[in-house]
């Protein structure tokens, strides 16, 4: 079974522009999220992207690199363009966001193990909500589970509502899941996401992953508890780089 796995990468952002080639203490973010996929179980890492300055930086670290439309709307859509590109035809794609420096190779050896054993389509990762400020933080996706750890729904919103409990209360009397944002599917899956035109819902939330579960995708969430920190600006960066010198320069994992 071929388990691709891609990095979409984008230069331009509107909050940090060039953030896949930001520093994190001796090593570029890309290249950081790069050795961690490459220490995973994946047959093989392939980086996509739309601009020469992250090429070239693919190259100088020794991966593998394909060019995609720059107007391309999200990193699934990317992915697959990616995969057509090179002519390949894998069982399994990961689509491995770039901007999750501290990423480790078990979060997704763990996905890949999921969706094969699961017979879902899609599998994506999930940690636990301590804290109620994020329940109303929009920028935390929230997930509802069903049986068999699948996903009923994804939402920006605090969900579920607990009817007669204070807002501020919700977490002592539920287990709430925040979404992370990385996602492995099955070819076919990942060929019918790009298909698709945007839901409904979809719109509504801001969520590409809500066009399939809308057309009927099973999705398998697979809890971790793995260090995070997504970084979407200069700040995150340095917060960053902060955790890595305080844990050494090779954390999560050795190089």
């Amino acid at each position: 079974m071929s388990r691709l796995g891609i990095i979409p990468a984008r230069y331009a952002s509107s909050r940090f522009p060039g953030k896949p080639l930001v520093d994190l203490e001796g090593r570029t973010m890309l290249e950081r999220v790069w050795r961690a996929a490459r220490a995973s179980d994946l047959d093989r890492v392939l980086i996509a992207t739309d601009d020469v300055r992250i090429a070239d930086e693919a190259r100088r670290i020794g991966a593998d690199v394909t060019m995609t439309a720059a107007d391309l709307p999200s990193g699934s859509d990317r992915c697959a363009a990616a995969v057509r590109s090179a002519g390949l035809r894998p069982s399994i794609v990961v689509n491995i966001q770039g901007d999750e420096p501290l990423l480790q190779p078990q979060l997704l050896n763990g996905l890949v193990r999921a969706l094969e054993q699961s017979g879902a389509d899609v599998a994506t990762p999930i940690s636990r909500i301590l804290f109620s400020a994020e329940l109303d933080d929009a920028a935390v996706v929230k997930v509802v589970r069903g049986a068999n750890n699948h996903a009923l729904y994804f939402s920006r919103a605090a969900v579920p509502a607990i009817r007669d409990v204070n807002r501020s209360d919700w977490t002592q009397h539920h287990t709430y899941w925040k979404h992370i944002g990385l996602y492995a599917y099955t070819w076919p899956s990942l060929q019918r996401h790009v298909q698709l035109p945007p839901s409904a819902l979809e719109q509504c939330e801001k969520l590409e992953q809500l066009r399939l579960l809308e057309d009927g995708a099973r999705f398998v969430c697979v809890e971790t508890e793995q260090m995070l920190m997504s970084v979407d600006t200069p700040d995150d960066a340095e917060r960053v780089r902060l955790w890595l010198r305080a844990h050494g320069t090779e954390a999560p994992f050795p190089a």
